[in-house]
C-alpha cells in the first residue's frame, strides 16, 4: 500500500532544489496553464516542438492533472523548462497507451496520419497500470548544461508529483544517449528499459526509439522521505 503524502517532507525536497537553482543562477516557477505552457515554449530559441502530449490543441489535460516549470536567469529569459501530466491507466497500461497514441492525442481518430504508429517493446511498461506521472518536454539552455540541472528537474518533477497525486509510477521515455551517459542517474531514476517507445507521427514531424525510465510509488516515496540538505550537497 502507497503511504500518504507528508506535506512537511514534500516542502523541505521541494525547497531544497528550488536553492540549488538559486545557486546557479536560475530563479524557478511553476504553471499550470498549458496554453501559456505552449506560448513560452513556441517563442525560446533553440527548444524543438512540444509534443502533442502537453499541447492542449492536441491532447486536453485537465485542471489538476498537469504542470510545467521555467526556469530564468538573471534577465528573465528562459533557461530550463519541463512539462509532467498524469495518466489514469487503471484500465490499461502504458504499453497499451502509447501504441493507442492515446498518450499524444486525446482524439486520436481526429489528428493522427494515416502512417502514424507507436511501438513498445519494453515488458515492464505493461505493467504499468494505475496513476502514471508522464515527465517530459525537458529543455535546458546550452550554457546551462553540465552544471547538475537534471537533478534539479527531476526533484521538482518527482516532488510535485509526489504532493499531487501520489502516482504509482513515474516515468519518462528517453534517447538511448541520456542513458549512455549518465544523465538519467542524474535525474535520479532508478530503472530503465531498451524499447519504450519507437514512433513516428508523420504531421509532427517525430521519429523517435526512446528508453523507458522509471520508479515505483515506493521508491518516489521513499526519495521524498529521505531526502536531507546533506544528501543534495554531496550529491551535487
Amino acid at each position: 500500500m502507497k503511504g500518504a503524502a507528508d506535506p512537511l517532507h514534500i516542502s523541505r525536497f521541494l525547497q531544497l532544489y528550488d536553492e540549488d537553482a538559486a545557486r546557479k543562477g536560475i530563479t524557478l516557477s511553476i504553471g499550470f496553464d498549458f496554453h501559456r505552457y505552449v506560448s513560452i515554449t513556441r517563442t525560446t530559441p533553440t527548444k524543438g516542438r512540444t509534443y502533442p502530449n502537453f499541447r492542449p490543441d492536441r491532447s486536453i489535460i485537465k485542471s489538476g492533472e498537469g504542470f510545467w516549470m521555467m526556469g530564468v536567469d538573471k534577465h528573465n529569459e528562459a533557461a530550463v523548462l519541463q512539462a509532467v501530466r498524469l495518466y489514469d491507466l487503471s484500465r490499461s497500461n502504458f504499453a497499451e497507451h502509447l501504441e493507442s497514441l492515446k498518450a499524444f492525442y486525446a482524439d486520436p481518430a481526429k489528428h493522427v496520419h494515416p502512417h502514424d504508429v507507436c511501438t513498445c517493446m519494453s515488458p515492464s511498461a505493461r505493467k504499468m497500470t494505475g496513476k502514471i506521472a508522464y515527465h517530459g518536454d525537458v529543455w535546458v539552455r546550452k550554457d546551462y548544461r553540465r552544471k547538475g540541472i537534471p537533478r534539479i528537474l527531476a526533484g521538482i518533477a518527482f516532488g510535485l508529483s509526489f504532493a499531487m497525486w501520489n502516482p504509482d509510477f513515474v516515468c519518462a521515455l528517453v534517447a538511448r544517449w541520456l542513458v549512455d551517459k549518465g544523465v538519467v542517474t542524474q535525474y535520479g531514476y532508478s530503472h530503465y528499459e531498451e524499447g519504450g517507445s519507437i514512433l513516428r507521427l508523420v504531421d509532427e514531424d517525430i521519429l523517435d526509439e526512446d528508453w523507458l525510465i522509471w520508479l515505483t510509488a515506493e521508491e518516489l516515496k521513499s526519495r521524498v522521505d529521505r531526502h536531507n540538505r546533506t544528501e543534495l550537497i554531496l550529491s551535487s
